[in-house]
């Protein structure tokens, strides 16, 4: 008899059970919280070293060429690189010689664009080119073309061409007299949701001048080709869906924070907030004269 009530005082009852259960469950939400958080700052983190490194290949470009990389060929149709984006020109500089020699390669086998794979790698993925904060794939299962996360920044828009990097561009440093540390160089953008926007290798754009594939503005119009849907604009640094594709129009991230990475000229990282959107213009102007303060 001793040893029966013994036994029964030792088993839990429901009630007891039920807290225990509770008290488990309320530990794993918060360490997968925890846990998300920690993945989330690591991406946040790698996707900031991403700019860093692209920053130095593009003084090393620079620093060989005695120009920055032209943001998109062009020329009236009559570039021997046509619609190639900046991104392929630094792929010297970032370990990555075999791919730039058969690019050179691809363009000097085909009068076509750079539709076609062989002889284009357009399906090469280069992880310095992504952001670890998209989990979405680095390839357009649609157009078969690899994708970036970062764009040059044209400027204010596509028709100013006051920026760095834009369709035809050979900006120097010395034409910088805004200040390297003053100026944007590369922006934030997820590719968009319908994998329209966001090429590396070499794209036409919205207009066949390289925005919203490999360059953009700040203040940029939708100028219908690719998104007739979407508003004409202009569309200005903010929060962004990679389900809306107009958002492929603005600088966004999907990092939590309210903002986005950008790489200045000086080769400094910097996360601006949405709520800096109006200081954008000044920061985005390579030769403005603009007095750009309170952005950090």
């Amino acid at each position: 008899m001793q040893q029966l009530q013994r036994t029964r005082r030792l088993a839990f009852t429901l009630i007891e059970l039920l807290v225990v259960l509770a008290i488990i469950g309320i530990l794993t939400a918060l360490l997968t919280a925890a846990v998300q958080r920690a993945r989330a700052a690591a991406a946040r983190l790698e996707c900031a070293n991403h700019l860093k490194q692209l920053g130095v290949a593009l003084h090393h470009y620079h620093d060989a060429h005695r120009t920055l990389p032209v943001g998109m060929s062009y020329q009236g149709g009559a570039d021997p690189y046509l619609y190639m984006g900046w991104h392929t020109r630094l792929l010297p500089f970032i370990e990555q010689k075999a791919l730039w020699d058969q690019a050179q390669k691809a363009y000097a086998q085909t009068s076509e664009p750079f539709f076609h794979n062989p002889p284009h790698p357009l399906d090469a993925v280069i992880p310095l080119y992504t952001c670890p904060a998209d989990g979405r794939s680095f390839v357009s299962a649609k157009a078969r073309i690899g994708l970036t996360s970062y764009l040059g920044v044209q400027g204010t828009n596509q028709k100013f061409k006051d920026g760095v990097l834009f369709v035809d561009s050979h900006i120097r440093f010395a034409d910088v007299t805004d200040g390297l540390s003053n100026t944007l160089f590369v922006g934030e953008r997820p590719h968009s949701g319908d994998e329209g926007f966001g090429f590396w290798y070499a794209g036409w754009g919205d207009a066949k001048d390289g925005t919203a594939d490999m360059v953009l503005g700040v203040r940029s119009f939708n100028l219908g080709a690719i998104q007739p849907a979407c508003p004409f604009g202009p569309y200005q640094f903010g929060p962004g869906r990679t389900q809306n594709n107009c958002d492929v129009y603005h600088f966004w991230s999907l990092h939590t924070g309210n903002g986005a990475h950008f790489l200045f000229g000086d080769g400094s990282v910097h996360f601006l907030s949405y709520a800096s959107a109006p200081l954008l213009p000044a920061l985005a102007s390579r030769a403005g004269g603009e007095a750009v303060g309170g952005w950090q």
